[in-house]
């Protein structure tokens, strides 16, 4: 893949290898949301409410192997944890095992109610220079209720193994629960083979969308769960506004029960489609494979300077972190904005993150302003 940038709204001048904090606006998506403004509200129609939606939930299943009936739309990654929180109801004496400095939307819920039911949250431990999946796999076992880990640690891009994860959580008895917000739509990510009871994502990251838009997939016997909200939409028959007064207990079909409020959002909702169709064109292999380029050369060029980039093999395809030994200085993020250079100071790491409209240059740019930096 060669460098994408003009689908991107980027000022010339600026290195952006900050993706993994927030998605540069697709001109496409901007284009899709200008043109979703311009609807009055005499126009909007039921259809309105349903069809959009209906092709939103589409894309995002067919990156997790075509299963559009178990995504739900929600607003953001702690909403779709908190539905998984929700239904997976904990006992006195039960553990749930995260990781270290995860990012709190997948801890706060579960912490939350351990501490109500008398259960133990668990903490994996970071291992440097290694991955996360043997720790996490030992931390499974007979007490374990629920695994609630990312496929990809937000500070550093290291991985876990979720398919080995996977196979000790059903061993246990236990649930997984996959915070994907730093992977999906730019790492492989293999549902059949991982098989995990919810998995959340962020729309507005490696899914190129709008903020405050994410999903949820439940697994086809996680579908008919309580709902955080019980709003008319998700209920059977809402297509039909003249029966809305004739209150039903049946909801839609699939996992549509957790989609939350007001999920049709006349502008973002078509924002987030473009979004998903730029990701289907590309395809998330070449993402993946363009981002881990590019990444490698950082993390080579980082070694040069005597840092510490995670190793390759335990690190996600478009996201890198680099450790400065004995830290970095304080005000190095500061240092690179001011020469319009973006990146992330995320725990001890940099983090470097790429995508389609980075190219080597994006790379060697960060690289040659840094080593004056040190």
């Amino acid at each position: 893949m060669i460098p994408q940038r003009h689908l991107f709204d980027i000022p010339d001048g600026v290195t952006y290898l900050n993706h993994a904090y927030l998605s540069p606006t697709l001109r496409a998506a901007r284009a899709a949301g200008e043109q979703a403004l311009a609807v009055s509200p005499w126009e909007i129609e039921s259809a309105h409410f349903f069809a959009d939606s209906e092709r939103l939930r589409g894309r995002f299943g067919a990156l997790l192997g075509d299963d559009a009936e178990g995504v739900a739309l929600v607003p953001s990654v702690s909403y779709g944890v908190g539905v998984a929180a929700a239904n997976l109801p904990l006992r006195a004496g039960d553990r749930v095992v995260v990781l270290e400095e995860q990012f709190p939307s997948n801890v706060y819920a579960w912490a939350r109610s351990a501490g109500r039911a008398g259960a133990t949250v668990v903490t994996v431990p970071r291992a440097r220079g290694e991955g996360w999946t043997e720790g996490v796999v030992a931390a499974i076992d007979e007490r374990t209720a629920v695994v609630a880990v990312p496929q990809g640690h937000w500070t550093d891009g290291s991985q876990v193994d979720l398919v080995a994860v996977g196979a000790a959580a059903r061993a246990a008895g236990a649930a997984l629960v996959v915070d994907g917000s730093q992977t999906i739509g730019a790492h492989p990510f293999d549902v059949a083979a991982i098989q995990p009871d919810f998995v959340v994502a962020a729309g507005y990251k490696w899914l190129l969308g709008p903020y405050s838009l994410g999903y949820l997939w439940a697994a086809p016997h996680r579908r008919d769960g309580v709902p955080l909200e019980h709003n008319w939409i998700t209920r059977g028959g809402s297509e039909d506004f003249t029966g809305l007064v004739d209150y039903r207990d049946d909801y839609q079909a699939g996992a549509r029960r957790y989609d939350m409020g007001e999920r049709s959002n006349f502008v973002a909702v078509p924002m987030a489609i473009a979004a998903l169709d730029q990701v289907t064109a590309w395809g998330v292999e070449a993402i993946a494979a363009h981002g881990a380029a590019l990444v490698a050369r950082a993390a080579a060029r980082g070694e040069e300077l005597g840092l510490q980039p995670t190793p390759p093999g335990h690190r996600a395809s478009c996201l890198v972190g680099i450790r400065c030994p004995g830290g970095f200085p304080p005000s190095v993020a500061k240092s690179l904005a001011a020469e319009r250079i973006f990146v992330s100071m995320r725990g001890d790491s940099m983090r470097v993150s790429a995508h389609a409209y980075n190219g080597p240059d994006d790379i060697d740019r960060l690289c040659d302003v840094l080593a004056g930096l040190l």
